[in-house]
C-alpha cells in the first residue's frame, strides 16, 4: 500500500507541479484568458497561482510542508473555481458542459487534497 501512496503523490502532485509550470510557459496566452474572465491585475495573478501550483504541487510529491502545500493548492483551487469556471453564466451549451465539468474537477480535487490532511506524518519516503 505504501508504493501505491506514493505513485498517487506522484500523480496529484505532478499534475499540480505540470499546471505551474504551464503558467510559466504560457504566460501570456494565460494571461490573456484571466483577462477575459475579469481578474484584476492578471499577469500577476497567472505568476502566483503559477508559484502556487508549482510549490503546491512539489510538496505534496516530496511531502513535505503538507499543511501549507494544500492550502496552497485550495486556495487557488478554490478562487479559481468560483473567478474561471462560472458556467451557470453561460448560455452555449457547449461551452457551459466545459466550464461545468472544469468547476466540478475543481471541487474534487479540493476533496482529494483535504483527505491528504488526514493521513499521519510524516509520510512514507517524505525528505522531512
Amino acid at each position: 500500500m505504501e508504493y501505491l501512496f506514493i505513485l498517487g503523490r506522484i500523480l496529484l502532485g505532478g499534475y499540480f507541479v505540470m499546471n505551474g509550470l504551464n503558467h510559466f510557459i504560457h504566460f501570456k496566452m494565460l494571461t490573456g484568458y484571466a483577462q477575459s474572465k475579469g481578474v484584476p491585475m492578471a499577469g500577476a495573478a497567472v505568476l502566483l497561482s503559477g508559484f502556487m501550483l508549482f510549490l503546491g504541487g512539489l510538496g505534496i510529491i516530496l511531502g513535505i510542508y503538507i499543511e501549507f502545500s494544500v492550502l496552497l493548492l485550495v486556495l487557488f483551487l478554490l478562487v479559481t473555481t468560483l473567478q474561471m469556471h462560472q458556467y451557470w453564466k453561460i448560455t452555449d451549451q457547449m461551452l457551459k458542459m466545459g466550464e461545468q465539468i472544469n468547476f466540478y474537477k475543481n471541487i474534487s480535487l479540493i476533496g482529494a487534497l483535504l483527505m491528504l490532511l488526514a493521513i499521519p506524518l510524516p509520510w512514507v519516503l517524505s525528505l522531512f
